[in-house]
């Protein structure tokens, strides 16, 4: 089944630029034009990727994603006309996956849209045990598991609400516990399929990955400053 797209822009020659590139891709794609209405749309049915306007009238793009936040894991692709960095951690910091400055090429989004969707199919990468040459499917370090098939996270038993690409963070560091992986590595273990992120972004949702756990009790990642970033105790 073809993937459904969510696209909420109150641009009408944004909204057509974006179905014909997302369709020409083979996605299936609904589009609206304020917040109230991606919020329905969102809850109507199965949406499996939400690409969201910063600025929509009704409720603004950030709103639009703490609602959807809320109850959904599902990845968010911010667009905004403004550059400001500010901007974009706000976007990230309340669960946006990633953010896409206007104007953009229609390549560049769809590009950015197909390894949004690669990182919620494909769980991170477990490394093979040497007697069997197969995969676990769950990897742990201490009380910190992470569950590859499931996609889910939990600390001493209990889970944490991670999206996609901080599960793919968290996964990258419990494949090498105790080894530092600067920001360069973890977008290349964590990413592999995907070269637009940036380093800022590897900060922003390591701080979101670092806030969720302290809700249960944890905090799985340790700052190694001017390195990157290691699992706490290793």
């Amino acid at each position: 089944m073809s993937k459904h797209i969510l696209v909420v822009d109150d641009e009408a020659r944004i909204r057509e630029v974006l179905l014909y590139a997302l369709q020409k891709e083979g996605y299936a794609v609904t589009a609206v034009a304020d917040g109230r209405a991606a919020v329905e749309a969102a809850g109507a049915g199965t949406v499996d990727l939400v690409v969201l306007d910063v600025m929509l009238p009704e409720l603004d793009g950030l709103e639009v994603c703490r609602r959807l936040r809320a109850g959904s894991r599902t990845p968010i692709l911010f667009l905004s006309a403004r550059a400001d960095e500010v901007d974009r951690i706000v976007g990230l910091e309340l669960g946006g996956d990633d953010y896409l400055t206007k104007p953009f090429s229609p390549r560049e989004l769809v590009a950015r849209v197909r390894a949004l969707l690669r990182r919620t199919e494909a769980p991170p990468p477990a490394p093979a045990p040497a007697s069997t040459g197969a995969r676990a499917a769950v990897l742990r370090h201490g009380p910190i598991e992470v569950d590859t098939e499931r996609h889910e996270a939990r600390y001493l038993g209990q889970p944490v609400s991670l999206t996609a690409t901080e599960l793919g963070v968290l996964g990258a560091l419990l494949e090498r516990p105790g080894v530092v992986l600067s920001r360069g590595q973890l977008m290349q273990r964590a990413y592999r399929y995907d070269n637009l992120i940036t380093e800022r972004t590897i900060d922003t949702h390591v701080r979101r990955i670092r806030a969720k756990f302290r809700v249960v009790g944890g905090d799985p990642i340790a700052t190694v400053h001017g390195v990157g970033y290691k699992l706490q105790g290793a």
